[in-house]
This record gives C-alpha cells, sequence and structure tokens, in this order.
C-alpha cells in the first residue's frame, strides 16, 4: 500500500495556517479542526513549516501563556520531513519513528499533496494484517 491509496480515500484536504499567526490563533485552529499539526505555506503553495500540538505545548511549557502571543513562524518546524505519493506505509511509518513526528506531509515536485498521520498508516497497517489473517484462515480451513 503506498501514501497515494490512503490520500484518495481518506481525502486531500490540508489544514494550514499563515507563519504570521499567533500560537493563540493558531491553538484555535488546530482545535476547530481537531487535527494535530497544519502545514505552513508560502506563496507558491510549497510547504515552508509545521507547527503542532506539541510545539505549542513546549513553548507554553518554557515561556507560560506570553507565547501565545508569539507567531507561528517563531515556532514551526522549518526542516519538514515529506513523503513522496508512491512511498509504502512502511517507509513513511520507518520515516515518522525515526524523526520522531506524527504528520508527514506528502509532496510531489514540490506540491503539497496532503498530509498523513501516524493514525492513517497504524490504521492501515492494522487492516493490511487482518487481511493477511483471514486469507490465512481460509486457506488453512476447508
Amino acid at each position: 500500500m503506498i501514501l497515494d491509496h490512503i490520500l484518495r480515500e481518506k481525502g486531500r484536504e490540508v489544514f494550514s495556517v499563515a507563519e504570521g499567526a499567533t500560537l493563540r490563533e493558531a491553538a484555535v485552529l488546530l482545535d476547530q479542526r481537531r487535527v494535530g499539526a497544519m502545514v505552513i505555506l508560502n506563496e507558491a503553495g510549497a510547504v515552508i513549516g509545521v507547527i503542532s500540538e506539541r510545539d505549542i505545548v513546549r513553548a507554553l511549557a518554557r515561556r507560560g501563556a506570553p507565547a501565545l502571543s508569539e507567531s507561528v513562524a517563531d515556532l514551526m518546524t522549518r526542516e519538514v520531513v515529506t513523503a513522496l505519493p508512491t512511498d509504502t506505509v512502511e517507509a513513511a511509518l520507518n520515516k515518522m519513528t525515526d524523526r520522531r513526528i506524527r504528520h508527514l506531509p506528502v509532496v510531489e515536485r514540490g506540491r503539497l499533496l496532503g498530509v498523513v498521520s501516524i493514525g492513517d498508516l497504524v490504521k492501515r497497517r492494522i487492516e493490511e494484517a487482518s487481511a493477511e489473517v483471514d486469507a490465512i484462515r481460509s486457506y488453512i480451513q476447508p
């Protein structure tokens, strides 16, 4: 299974926030959209950063409530780890585990196609494993 198949099934809607938004605004958007991270895009639509719930919590822990007035640009992850739509679920899970991230933008030729979460990938992997078990049972049982 490749990431493009997952994006086709789950949808390609991507939530983003402007780099000039405050952390408070980003937190509100994360809550409203019920997502754990959002991408930051430049004018051409290329990914220039990611902001996550974890980033905001860390800023609050370190600087307290005043951190909510800081801009997303000050806190976003700029070295964004991305995947290709042809990457396998296993390759994406390995990348996410190695880099300790939970959201992975899927990009092709500089264009954002969607975002997969670790939950999306684990769900897919469980479905694949269940299908394999069912196939083996039907083969073994007359």
